[in-house]
């Protein structure tokens, strides 16, 4: 698996050049001293926020999984997440809350977040985004049932567009016994929403 820290594997320099275009054709001097280095700026944090297509995030999973005799929710709320949408390459960020219903094994909690950051650091939507962090985690580690729900705010709607800056997208994607209006969806939703829990 390639590292997504090793320069030298990175396509920098073609997406510099492509960005010196891109401030010509917006009416900038790419020359002028705050714009000497924006290229280079730009292209570097553009490989960062999209190095999830670099890093396999069942093989995260997979890193870390553990015997255990436990058939309970677990549970990792409020991640952070920051990614790109897909559609006009501008941010989209907010809180993950993920949970599993363990099976025999669990899965170190760090590995959790770091699967949410693999899916949201690509260019997304926030619907396959969710899709995806449930689809990861079902496959690895066959759990009893997987629910992932994201709240964001996407930059598109209150930067440009309708301009509704305090509008807020909820998703969600659920599997096994979160599907059914049950005791396992119940919990899940009281103590993601709970700040007191």
């Amino acid at each position: 698996m390639p590292n997504p820290n090793d320069k030298e594997d990175l396509p920098i320099q073609p997406l510099v050049d492509h960005y010196h275009d891109v401030l010509n054709l917006l009416g900038e001097d790419p020359e002028r001293e705050g714009l000497v280095k924006t290229p280079e700026r730009v292209a570097k944090s553009l490989l960062f926020l999209t190095e999830g297509y670099r890093i396999d995030a069942k093989e995260i999973l997979r890193s870390a999984i553990f015997e255990e005799k436990y058939s309970e929710m677990i549970i990792v709320r409020d991640i952070d997440i920051f990614s790109l949408c897909e559609h006009h390459m501008i941010p989209f960020f907010g809180k993950a809350h993920v949970a599993y219903i363990a099976r025999n094994h669990i899965v170190g909690l760090s590995k959790i977040p770091r699967v949410v950051d693999v899916f949201a650091r690509r260019l997304q939507v926030q619907e396959r985004l969710t899709v995806q962090i449930r689809d990861a985690i079902d496959e690895v580690l066959n759990p009893l049932g997987t629910a992932v729900v994201i709240e964001a705010t996407h930059l598109c709607m209150s930067m440009r567009g309708v301009q509704k800056q305090n509008a807020v997208t909820v998703t969600s994607a659920m599997s096994g016994e979160f599907l059914s209006e049950g005791t396992a969806r119940a919990e899940f939703m009281r103590l993601t929403h709970s700040p007191n829990t």
